[in-house]
């Protein structure tokens, strides 16, 4: 594997993992697949991972995208919708990150998580940084869409042929929420 698509695929697994904290009304390599008409970011989405690092590295960087860009929406997000949905994306993904290190400490060997950012989430988080009111609010709902899409398409492919145990069943579990906070972003006005 490449380190790009290793990057990409650790940038989803992170995101995988931030949805897998379950909120009221509100999981592997995920590349986000960010097609933003504002920006023409398109990015084809990364093989799932199928190695517990790659999962690791990719739900953690996941988490750190969410949680980033979903801080700015409180400065930048002209609609409540937007800011309400970036709040519980923040608290929703800043859980998913502490359930991951916690799986990840009872692993045995003990394994470190890389959360750096992908290329694509880095200029995706850099891109929402140079807008605000409704020119955000479309540009974040568009890389919420795309970032839960991948990450849900990592979870489920690391829940179907992953390597280890643990990090499976972590993703399994993500699943209904990572679908969740895809439905919710797609519905956002």
């Amino acid at each position: 594997m490449t380190n790009k698509v290793l990057i990409v695929s650790s940038a989803m697994v992170l995101g995988l993992a931030a949805c897998g904290h379950k909120d009221e009304g509100m999981n592997a390599d995920v590349n986000m697949a960010a097609e933003n008409a504002d920006y023409g970011n398109v990015v084809a989405p990364a093989a799932a991972p199928t190695t517990a690092q790659g999962l690791a590295n990719a739900a953690a960087a996941s988490d750190k995208f969410e949680i980033e860009s979903s801080k700015l929406a409180a400065s930048s997000a002209q609609s409540a919708a937007v800011k309400s949905f970036a709040a519980k994306m923040v608290s929703a993904h800043t859980a998913s990150t502490a359930k991951l290190k916690s799986t990840v400490a009872g692993m045995s060997p003990a394994m470190a998580i890389d959360d750096t950012l992908s290329p694509t989430q880095q200029q995706t988080l850099d891109n929402l940084k140079a807008v605000h009111g409704a020119d955000f609010d479309s540009a974040y709902k568009a890389a919420q869409v795309d970032a839960h899409q991948a990450t849900l398409d990592a979870l489920n492919g690391y829940a179907a042929a992953g390597d280890n145990a643990q990090l499976k069943t972590l993703a399994s579990g993500m699943v209904p929420i990572v679908t969740a906070h895809l439905n919710m972003a797609k519905g956002l006005k």
